[in-house]
């Protein structure tokens, strides 16, 4: 082993030793297709590959599929990827050791800062501007040893949950069906890492975009507890709610994400409720037994004929059925009598303000740094035109509105929802409660009109809560259908054991079709 170490030393800090025949031998004798972080450490371990092949071999992967297919989920690739690799190759000859995400190249939505490449938001008025640091969440993963290997397209401004078109980037495809959307507003990254285009990448949620593109593209997506990460350098929606994190193939390499990016950041002030609140692992709660014991509640309010095609209510039964198999206990169905609580002013739109905050700290760099200059200016795509009106209509500081537009913990409406669906889980007595993330299959490309079926924009959001979703199987055999499992404040520990134990018992997820 260490005379292995000498040589890959040898090799990265010779320059020209390490080509593109290395690509090739990466690209035919390690799989790419659906590995995980485990599985490149451990053929790192072996050398049977190096970080830079690596890194090499998913170029060659994006170059050939990314633009051929029209998928379209990656707007540029870091051209300091393979250097990185380098650095991070000679590291591990030097010291035998992996960080915890070692030379693992990361997919990242254009709306966190990379002080390293431009950072749009999918806005045509942010192109070729870069940020003056890398988002918190962002610096954490390198800290932890991964690759920001691509930005990825998205929603512009994260405007849309239910599509991904920008000025920047076009429009992006499902890679299960080309023909049809991933989602929004994290489509870009949802599209990416579904066809391994990396191992793992990080999405923002609002009120859906890393669990509605995760369970359109047989992904796993954790919108954390607010609080849980910061979201500091992060492009907002609406700082009330907005929420960054991982979508990966696998529950167990979203939680290695998860593990490096959650914690608290004198930036971002919500962090503060992180304190003595996080374990020192979250890997240790991956239990393949995770679900015996576990009381889980279905909430049939989003699984009824008039709501939900009943090929997902299908396999939402089938996935209540295997989880009691592996041990749940299924409280059926889960209600909450207070739901007409939904008609309080649980949300605000605070976007201009957030973002107008935001742009201030790039407006070296900006020729319009106001969301009513980018607007003026025309510098946006068609489709949200609607959506940046209706926006600067509702401008106002928060804090000076009717009904303050304050943090998720401090509004009166927002607390007493969280109240009540707390008090209705502990009636219950249930751990978690589950859904179908998407009440119907991804819809066409072009089409606005049939019904949405996103049902991920109120408990968790409106709570602070968080939320995981997991593939639960594919509409025809064809199209990916996620299920979301939330539970309580800092519950992540419970969410991933019942997670992890619903995907090893039921293993759903496969590559696209033409994407192999």
């Amino acid at each position: 082993m260490e005379s292995l170490r000498q040589l890959l030393l040898i090799l990265f800090l010779v320059p020209g030793l390490m080509t593109l025949p290395v690509r090739a031998a990466a690209e035919d004798a390690f799989p790419l297709l659906e590995t995980t972080i485990a599985d490149i450490h451990a053929a790192v371990a072996k050398g049977e590959l190096t970080f830079q092949a690596l890194v090499q071999a998913y170029q060659a992967r994006i170059e050939r599929y990314d633009e051929s297919t029209g998928v379209n989920a990656l707007l540029l690739i870091n051209p300091e990827a393979l250097s990185r690799a380098a650095e991070l190759d000679a590291e591990y000859a030097r010291t035998g050791t992996f960080r915890p995400l070692h030379g693992i190249p990361v997919i990242v939505k254009d709306n966190y800062d990379t002080a390293d490449m431009e950072t749009t938001a999918g806005s045509i008025a942010l192109k070729g501007s870069l940020p003056p640091d890398d988002a918190f969440q962002v610096r954490r993963l390198r800290e932890a040893g991964a690759i920001v290997l691509a930005k990825s397209n998205m929603a512009e401004w994260a405007f849309s949950p239910v599509v991904t078109v920008s000025s920047v980037g076009g429009t992006t495809r499902n890679p299960y069906d080309l023909e049809r959307v991933p989602a929004g507003s994290s489509g870009g990254t949802a599209a990416a890492v579904a066809a391994n285009f990396g191992v793992v990448g990080l999405g923002t949620d609002t009120g859906n975009s890393i669990r509605g593109p995760s369970s359109h593209t047989a992904l796993v997506g954790i919108r954390s507890t607010i609080g849980a990460t910061s979201r500091d350098g992060i492009v907002p929606l609406n700082l009330r709610q907005d929420v960054g994190g991982p979508m990966a193939r696998t529950v167990a390499d979203a939680v290695r994400v998860f593990e490096a990016i959650a914690g608290y950041d004198p930036a971002d002030p919500i962090t503060e409720r992180s304190r003595d609140q996080l374990p020192a692992s979250y890997s240790e709660f991956l239990d393949q037994d995770g679900l015996k014991g576990a009381r889980i509640g279905v909430f049939r309010r989003y699984m009824t004929e008039d709501n939900t095609d009943p090929r997902i209510i299908a396999l939402m039964e089938q996935a209540i059925a295997d989880m009691e198999a592996a041990g749940a206990t299924i409280v059926d169905p889960f209600d909450l009598s207070f739901y007409s609580l939904r008609l309080l002013p649980l949300g605000c739109d605070r976007f201009v303000f957030d973002v107008n905050n935001y742009l201030a700290t790039r407006s070296d760099s900006l020729a319009h740094d106001t969301i009513q200059a980018i607007y003026e200016a025309g510098l946006y795509d068609p489709s949200v035109e609607d959506r940046m009106v209706s926006k600067l209509k509702a401008d106002s500081a928060p804090d000076d509105r009717v009904f303050p537009c304050n943090d998720v913990y401090s509004n009166r409406f927002t607390t007493s929802f969280r109240k009540a669906l707390l008090a209705a889980m502990d009636k219950a007595d249930v751990d978690a409660i589950v859904y179908p993330t998407w009440s119907y299959p991804p819809r066409l490309i072009g089409d606005l009109d049939s019904p949405s079926g996103n049902n991920s924009g109120v408990l968790a959001p409106k709570t602070g809560f968080p939320a995981v979703s997991v593939p639960i199987g594919y509409v025809d055999d064809t199209l990916p259908t996620g299920m979301t499992f939330v539970g309580r404040l800092f519950a992540e520990p419970d969410l991933i054991r019942f997670a992890y134990g619903y995907e090893q018992a039921t293993l759903h997820r496969r590559p696209p079709p033409g994407f192999e």
